[in-house]
């Protein structure tokens, strides 16, 4: 078995954590559009491919899945997703299993407000959202609303762009300098990160992991605690199976006076995803599994409360010369 990932970027652990379940089964293959992605030195071969919205892209990765005889592919960054999942059959017809959610999900996961519409309208907890400034403006003006608010891109990842409003000012300021913005109820509670893998042959929820997030980085969970609620397992599982996901999710969750706000999702593995690992919560061999025809066995929360997660910094050199005989251009 031979999985490919794709713009790995910065995400070492990832990669390694693959290698690790893949050892005498297959190989790891990585691939980004910089040499100076420190991850794709971690697999056990990488290619230097095109930036994901030029022409040639696909062809590219195509072109490895053949020489490589790769069998999954997944990707590690948003935009991503949904090009892979549009192009779902093209892969199947190489043999190539995309370890990921359909495309109308990887859509609905990247546009806030179609989220908040779909979480509203099948009776999820969430933060109020508009469009519209001027219906949030009459929210507020009957109550229903108030400051501080979100603005943010209706479409986007990673938190990039979000700014926080404390008065109409601020909010009409923003909505000026840029289109397309979303206003969002501020929600004062506890954040909650889950790691979740629904199986690509059962289609259940296999496996949960869930934190109370400490701090916040770049939109990444820099440390974080474990922890286990029944109920939160419960919700989790009822709203990924309505909605349909499949494979590896991260879901951010607020806790609010003892009720679960879903927030966000991201087909995807997310930054904060280590910590579920080192807990023992492998979900690199649940990949594994499924790729080899295995359904996967059912085991929620197997792993200890209380272990914390602390970020740190690390450093990768590397000269010109010396590592090219691993190095691949697509």
């Amino acid at each position: 078995m031979n999985i490919l990932i794709l713009s790995v970027g910065t995400r070492d652990k990832v990669v390694q954590y693959f290698k690790k379940a893949f050892d005498g089964e297959g190989m790891v293959v990585a691939s980004d559009c910089s040499e100076l992605a420190p991850a794709i030195y971690e697999a056990d071969k990488y290619y230097i491919v095109p930036k994901i919205t030029d022409q040639g892209y696909l062809d590219a990765i195509y072109r490895i899945c053949r020489d490589e005889d790769i069998d999954g592919v997944l990707s590690l960054i948003d935009p991503e997703l949904s090009l892979l999942a549009r192009h779902q059959q093209e892969f199947e017809a190489l043999g190539v299993t995309v370890v990921g959610s359909s495309y109308e999900l990887c859509e609905m996961s990247l546009d806030k407000y179609q989220m908040y519409q779909w979480l509203l309208g099948h009776g999820y907890h969430c933060a109020q959202s508009w469009i519209d400034k001027n219906e949030f403006y009459q929210a507020e003006a009957e109550g229903r609303a108030g400051y501080p608010v979100f603005v943010k891109p209706a479409r986007g990842s990673a938190s990039i762009s979000i700014s926080e409003a404390k008065d109409k000012e601020t909010v009409e300021l923003l909505c000026t300098h840029k289109n397309n913005l979303l206003i969002q109820e501020y929600l004062h509670g506890t954040e909650i990160g889950a790691d979740v893998y629904i199986d690509l042959i059962s289609g259940e929820v296999v496996s949960i992991f869930t934190k109370r997030k400490i701090k916040m980085r770049a939109g990444e969970t820099d440390k974080a605690v474990s922890f286990k609620e029944p109920r939160l397992f419960e919700l989790i599982d009822r709203f990924v199976k309505e909605a349909g996901y499949r494979g590896q999710i991260d879901i951010d969750i607020f806790e609010i006076d003892g009720r679960y706000y879903i927030s966000e999702v991201n087909p995807r593995f997310g930054g904060g995803y280590p910590h579920a690992y080192e807990c023992g919560v492998d979900h690199m061999r649940l990949v594994l599994n499924n790729l080899r025809g295995i359904a996967n066995v059912r085991k929620i929360g197997a792993y200890d409360e209380d272990i914390y997660m602390m970020k740190y910094n690390e450093v990768r050199m590397r000269k010109n010369n010396n590592v090219i005989s691993k190095e691949r251009r697509a």
